[in-house]
C-alpha cells in the first residue's frame, strides 16, 4: 500500500510539471522590471466570469493585470521562422486560448515556431494606450533574433496580433526606433518583425469608422515590413481601419494579402465555426510560403 501511495505522488508530481502541447518553456520579456508604466495593483488572474463570451461553444481564458510580461515558447522541428502571438482584449484582458496558446499550437502544428507574448494589461486608460505593449513587441522579437533562444529559429521574425494586439503590431511594424533604452545584448538586434499579420485589428484609422486615415503614430514607407490582413465584413470594428493601413503599403510598394470575410465578426481567433473566414490560417501560412519564410 504505501509503494502504490509513493508510486502514485511520483506520478502526480511529473504531471504538474509537464509541458503543456508542446510548450517548451516561459521566460521573462525583461531582465527587471519593464519600462515606466501604470501598473495594476492587483494579482494577474483570469477573470472569466460565469457568463463569459464563449467561441464555437467553449470559454475563453480572460487574463487580466499583467504586470510581468512573459514569452511562452512554442518550437517546431526543423522551422526557419518564429511567429510571436499577441492575443486582443481592448488593451484590457488578454484572450489568452482563443488567440494566443491555440493559435500558437496550430502554428507548431504546420512546422512554424512561434511564442505567444503575455504583454502587459490593462494600458487602455493610458497614453498612448499602445506603448507598453510595443515595448514588450519590440523587445521579444530583439530576444529572439539575437539568438537567446536555442530552439526558435532567429533567420526570419514575424508578429502576429489581434483585435487590440494587431493595434499594437501594427504599431511594432511601423515604429521607426525603439521606444526604450537598450538594456543588453539582446537590444543590439533589430526590434523590426520582418512581417507582420493583423487579425481583425482594432484602432487602426482616425476620426470614425469611416475614416479612411491612418491613426496617430502609424506610418508606412518602403522599409514597412509586408503584412497580412484578415477581417471580417460584420465586424463592428470597421475593415476600413485595415484597408487605410493595406492601400499605404500598396501605394509603398510592400508585398502584403488582405481579406475580408463577408461574415465571422469580431473575436473569432482559430476556432472553426464552418464559415468561410476559418480559412485565414491556411491562407496566412500559405502567404508566408509565397514570401519563403516558411519552407
Amino acid at each position: 500500500m504505501i509503494r502504490t501511495l509513493t508510486t502514485l505522488f511520483v506520478l502526480i508530481n511529473f504531471l504538474l510539471v509537464l509541458p503543456v502541447a508542446g510548450q517548451e518553456s516561459v521566460v521573462n520579456v525583461w531582465p527587471g522590471d519593464p519600462p515606466a508604466w501604470e501598473a495594476p495593483e492587483g494579482a494577474e488572474a483570469d477573470t472569466t466570469g460565469p457568463d463569459g463570451r464563449q467561441v464555437a461553444g467553449r470559454d475563453v481564458i480572460r487574463l487580466g493585470n499583467v504586470s510581468t510580461p512573459q514569452l511562452y515558447l512554442y518550437p517546431a522541428k526543423d522551422s526557419e521562422t518564429t511567429v510571436v502571438i499577441c492575443p486582443g482584449g481592448g488593451y484590457s484582458i488578454l484572450a489568452w486560448d482563443l488567440e494566443g496558446t491555440e493559435i500558437a499550437e496550430w502554428f507548431q502544428k504546420h512546422g512554424v515556431s512561434a511564442a505567444v507574448l503575455k504583454y502587459r494589461v490593462p494600458t487602455r486608460n493610458q497614453s498612448p494606450r499602445w506603448k507598453a505593449p510595443v515595448q514588450d513587441i519590440q523587445r521579444s522579437v530583439s530576444m529572439i533574433r539575437s539568438g537567446v533562444f536555442e530552439s526558435l529559429p532567429s533567420e526570419h521574425v514575424g508578429v502576429l496580433g489581434f483585435s487590440a494586439g494587431g493595434n499594437a503590431t501594427a504599431h511594432a511594424a511601423t515604429a521607426t526606433e525603439r521606444l526604450y533604452d537598450a538594456i543588453d545584448e539582446r537590444d543590439e538586434a533589430s526590434p523590426v518583425p520582418d512581417f507582420a499579420a493583423l487579425i481583425y485589428a482594432a484602432y487602426l484609422n482616425e476620426g470614425g469608422k469611416e475614416s479612411m486615415e491612418l491613426a496617430d503614430g502609424l506610418t508606412v514607407s518602403k522599409d514597412t515590413p509586408p503584412m497580412f490582413f484578415a477581417h471580417a465584413f460584420d465586424d463592428r470594428i470597421n475593415c476600413l481601419g485595415p484597408i487605410a493601413l493595406f492601400s499605404k503599403l500598396k501605394q509603398n510598394g510592400i508585398a502584403s494579402a488582405l481579406h475580408v470575410f463577408s461574415t465571422g465578426g469580431h473575436g473569432f481567433g482559430g476556432r472553426d465555426t464552418g464559415e468561410a473566414k476559418d480559412a485565414w490560417l491556411s491562407l496566412c501560412l500559405a502567404w508566408m510560403k509565397d514570401q519563403q519564410w516558411v519552407d
